[in-house]
């Protein structure tokens, strides 16, 4: 009987719910009139063309839905839709030129502390923050397009933004030109799953203090650095390429005072360094490949017990960095394109041990402007010997069973 009578208000709220359309050939031609004669439950269909109505404010739980990708402008005054209600889709909307300010962070699209909000298959061009949850829950951010154009990182915001929220999708959206692409803080239980983010001036993602999350199959490419992971704990970071993360400071992948974590079968291809890892410990990084990057990890002394597993390190200029000769972590099993040993009982596991820090890897860490001596001949005899009999670099910072072959990765 009980369930009769759910499924008997459900079909009875259903019949109810209109359908109100707007745009210059119907009755209704503003948004907020729309709005304003919706109920709970209604759909909102908003026809093509070009509306210039200030803030707009969704405070019923409502589909507002654009067809044939109406534009809403913000003229540069104003944050153009926030939203406040529960249960709201936003879906096909081209959303542009929001207003800036540094105090109030005015966006393309702002969810204030609301849940079960799906914005999705929309556009926003040219705003400050483009899509920002504010302590908001079970949200979800889908098929949508971002791209900002300022050059300084003073004057961008963030591409998708959340604040004290959990359990939200952020889910195959592309994010081009803004400051962070992706910025959690104070975010738990939430996954990041198929995102483009590209040439965003400082990170194509940004964690901190953001706990028990999970980022999948994303790409990170041409960014200030890649992705940065901060004052975190338990986070898995699975199926990810970071791609031409270049600069004086920029990363593939920074891990600073992180805790338990996971990287496993992710791809860095190019970057000046393809993981930094401080301040960082009980984290395992296993069967990831390092391709073509000027380091392929530092690791500070201020680490411990990483666990360093089953990866592939090809053509990399420096395989290994470190700023001290306190070793804490474990490297094992992993394949070292430059490692010369044999394998004289065909297990394809290298009979000797593999020193993957280089006495010139120790130098430049020093001495960064050593680096004019890269491929010189002395250095590469210093090398050789240093790696036959270890005096400066630590003789515990080794692989004790380097693969013969790369590793075949999923």
């Amino acid at each position: 009987m009980k369930y009769f009578l759910i499924i008997l208000l459900f079909f009875s709220l259903s019949l109810k719910a209109t359908t109100i359309h707007v745009g210059k050939k119907h009755a209704v031609k503003s948004v907020k009139k729309g709005i304003t004669l919706a109920k709970d439950g209604d759909t909102l269909i908003v026809h093509g063309g070009l509306y210039k109505e200030g803030n707009i404010k969704i405070d019923k739980r409502i589909v507002f839905l654009g067809k044939g990708l109406p534009v809403l402008d913000g003229e540069k005054k104003h944050e153009v839709l926030s939203i406040h209600a529960d249960s709201v889709v936003v879906d096909g909307f081209k959303i542009i030129r929001c207003a800036y300010a540094t105090i109030t962070d005015p966006c393309g699209i702002k969810v204030y502390n609301r849940s079960h909000v799906l914005i999705q298959n929309n556009v926003l061009d040219d705003n400050f923050f483009g899509i920002y949850l504010q302590n908001s829950q079970n949200c979800t951010i889908k098929n949508n397009t971002l791209k900002a154009y300022g050059k300084q990182e003073q004057q961008l915001g963030n591409g998708i933004h959340c604040w004290k929220s959990n359990n939200i999708l952020i889910i195959a959206n592309r994010i081009d030109g803004h400051r962070d692409g992706i910025y959690f803080e104070f975010v738990y239980d939430s996954l990041i799953w198929r995102n483009i983010s590209t040439n965003n001036v400082r990170y194509g993602l940004h964690f901190m203090f953001s706990h028990s999350d999970t980022y999948i199959t994303n790409i990170f490419r041409n960014n200030g650095a890649g992705v940065a992971v901060m004052y975190t704990k338990d986070v898995k970071m699975f199926n990810n390429t970071f791609d031409e993360n270049w600069g004086a400071s920029a990363y593939g992948l920074l891990l600073k005072d992180i805790t338990d974590s996971y990287i496993f079968n992710n791809k860095f291809n190019s970057n000046t360094s393809a993981i930094y890892v401080e301040g960082s410990s009980r984290n395992k990084i296993e069967k990831n490949q390092f391709n073509a990057n000027g380091w392929a990890m530092q690791i500070q002394a201020s680490s411990m017990d990483n666990e360093v597993v089953n990866n592939n390190f090809i053509g990399n200029t420096f395989d290994m960095g470190t700023n001290g000769s306190l070793v804490l972590n474990t490297f094992d099993s992993n394949y070292w394109d430059k490692y010369e040993g044999y394998d004289l009982n065909k297990d394809e596991i290298g009979d000797v041990p593999y020193h993957p820090l280089s006495l010139f890897a120790v130098l430049i860490e020093n001495n960064p402007s050593a680096m004019l001596l890269f491929r010189s001949f002395m250095i590469t005899l210093l090398d050789k010997s240093e790696k036959v009999l270890p005096s400066i670099t630590p003789d515990n910072f080794i692989d004790n069973k380097p693969q013969m072959k790369p590793l075949p990765l999923l």
